[in-house]
């Protein structure tokens, strides 16, 4: 881990760098997608089959591209039961913090005016769930819940079959939340299907859910003829600590974020020289027990910095610059500081809340902002899976009341049409 001192040399450079992280190119990239996503539009299932026997090395038909019920029931069979209940539980948990994001219709009269708000939900969202060494079946509830909370009238899920083997989990996972149908295909194939439909592939109103490098381009390709959560970047944790921190708890978070990704950000700010130090030291200690060295070496070589502050105030307007996934505030009395936090994907307060209860059980949504985007995108939520259609009501009297206002904006626009569509009313009246 690199210690950066905020009124040395060398400060702006690193802080341009963390700011800047979201601007990753794509060029690499573009051509190939661009190419499956056209062919997919076009042949359909062929396209798909054809591109998942050359990335996944399975051999699909049309019969077996959706997921059968037999596989899923052999999906409960092979997993641990003891995981299987703490993702019961845990879908429970995120089912009651998102119970509360629910929006109503709602509508008031105004001297015989009627306006209001129709609150409806999305027909069809596909979510996609990565296979592999990346399966995440904690991702699946995330996803799929808020969408089944608002209402959605179809979750369709498509995650790929390495070798012909899907994750179990994946699958107990989207059984829990009821996914309605489950198609066994990754990677850009897999948006495209979901973006436009196939044979045997509904198209989706919103894509939702992770994936790789191709996956993110190729949901930011088809953004517009459907909608997408969001084209997330790799993970990232900031963590404001100050001298009454446990430099082995901020060790520990910032290795947690660190063994996700060589690209992820574990990032430290503190006024603490001291408490700097003694993190470095621990994270030397703590990482030769983890599984995932390689990745860990490169992310805290590549990523990992610790700033130091004069004041956790200007820790503060920092952190705000930088706008983190994950905001974990290891600091006495955090509460006081939530109203001074602009920009946060999720805020955990206090030295019992790690990011790590935030990606699995706490209940608020892991989807989150990435590469400091926290300053115009919130968390995926409930209100991500519906849509809004105003509601308006004139009365002849109102109509006539409001004529003169509606004409003169639309002369001085130069929009006559409009104008006359109000007039040809006021002169029958």
């Amino acid at each position: 881990m690199k210690i950066v001192k905020t009124w040395e040399d060398g400060f702006d450079e690193a802080l341009n760098g963390i700011v800047n992280r979201g601007r990753i190119g794509r060029s690499d990239v573009e051509t190939s997608v661009r190419n499956i996503i056209n062919q997919v539009r076009e042949k359909g299932d062929e396209a798909v089959i054809k591109f998942t026997k050359k990335y996944d090395n399975y051999h699909l038909s049309p019969e077996n591209i959706k997921v059968s019920r037999e596989e899923i029931e052999n999906a409960y069979a092979s997993i641990d039961k003891k995981v299987l209940e703490h993702l019961k539980l845990t879908a429970e948990r995120i089912k009651k913090f998102h119970e509360h994001q629910i929006e109503k219709s709602w509508s008031y009269k105004e001297e015989g005016i009627l306006l209001g708000q129709v609150i409806r939900p999305l027909a069809i969202v596909g979510v996609y769930a990565p296979g592999g060494k990346a399966s995440y079946p904690s991702s699946v509830l995330m996803n799929v819940i808020p969408a089944k909370v608002a209402g959605v009238k179809k979750v369709i899920m498509c995650t790929p079959a390495s070798a012909g083997r899907l994750n179990p989990y994946v699958l107990a996972a989207a059984d829990i939340v009821s996914v309605d149908e489950i198609f066994c295909i990754g990677g850009a194939q897999a948006i495209a299907a979901m973006a436009y439909g196939t044979e045997t592939i509904p198209k989706a109103d919103k894509i939702v859910g992770p994936g790789n490098i191709f996956v993110a381009e190729a949901k930011r390709m088809v953004f517009g003829d459907v909608d997408i959560d969001m084209v997330a970047g790799p993970s990232e944790i900031l963590i404001i600590a100050d001298k009454s921190a446990r430099a082995d708890f901020i060790a520990a978070d910032l290795l947690s974020q660190a063994e996700h990704d060589e690209l992820a950000y574990p990032l430290l700010i503190t006024d603490s020289l001291d408490l700097a130090e003694s993190v470095i030291r621990e994270i030397n200690n703590q990482k030769k027990t983890l599984n995932r060295s390689e990745i860990i070496d490169n992310c805290l070589k590549n990523n990992c910095i610790c700033f130091i502050v004069k004041s956790l105030s200007d820790g503060i307007n920092l952190s705000n610059k930088i706008a983190p996934e994950h905001l974990e505030l290891m600091v006495d009395s955090p509460e006081n500081l939530i109203d001074k936090i602009e920009n946060a994907g999720a805020i955990f307060l206090g030295k019992f809340t790690p990011e790590a209860v935030g990606d699995y059980a706490a209940g608020p949504n892991h989807v989150l902002p990435t590469g400091g985007t926290a300053r115009f995108f919130s968390p995926l939520g409930v209100y991500d899976f519906i849509k809004r259609s105003s509601l308006i009501s004139f009365s002849e009297k109102n109509l006539k009341d409001i004529a003169p206002v509606v004409k003169s904006i639309a002369e001085v626009e130069g929009l006559i049409a409009h104008a006359k569509a109000v007039e040809i009313r006021i002169k029958q009246l």
